[in-house]
């Protein structure tokens, strides 16, 4: 996917900034795709060039002017032709499972801790993920259009996250019994 298509659905569910912009994918979007705000706005610079966006000038007395983003019908085009690609099936290409392949080679207590490390890391984004859904989708079962759409990657993120922590406690498990 490229960064493009994230804007583009970001812009189509509300005009903003850049600066804007970059704070509501790192809230949103930024726990599946990330970008730095340099990168987020060099692409709105392309976009526009594209005629994707267009961009209202608002002046400010004690600041630069403020460029807010909308998508046009151009980008709402690409957006929709982008929406009918195939995307490619997602994988599991993880470092840590290849380090538990290995672990009979080395220091299985190293490995142990950096099992632990990672659950530790995929545990906490779960709860910061659970506390999304408390906090902002209190009418789950009501949701309907973007809301609805919303909530479904945060469902997504929930059970990735629900899954890494699960497997993390099994392999720390098997790899302690193993040691006995």
């Amino acid at each position: 996917m490229a960064l493009e298509h994230a804007i583009l659905v970001a812009l189509s569910e509300q005009a903003g900034t850049g600066y804007e912009l970059a704070r509501r994918l790192d809230r949103s979007t930024g726990y599946f795709w990330q970008a730095t705000h340099q990168q987020i706005y060099r692409v709105l610079r392309r976009m526009d060039d594209a005629g994707w966006v267009s961009v209202e000038h608002i002046a400010q007395s004690t600041r630069p002017d403020k460029k807010v983003y909308t998508v046009t019908g151009t980008g709402a085009a690409e957006l929709a032709r982008w929406l009918t690609e195939q995307a490619p099936p997602a994988e599991l290409r993880d470092e840590l499972a290849v380090k538990i392949r290995g672990v009979t080679h080395g220091d299985r207590g190293a490995v142990l801790a950096e099992v632990e490390r990672h659950r530790a890391h995929h545990a906490e984004r779960l709860a910061a993920y659970q506390a999304i859904e408390l906090r902002d989708y209190p009418e789950r079962h009501a949701l309907k259009g973007t809301r609805l759409h919303q909530f479904l990657v945060l469902r997504g993120g929930i059970a990735a996250e629900q899954s890494f922590v699960t497997w993390c406690d099994e392999v720390s498990t098997a790899l302690r019994l193993e040691t006995l």
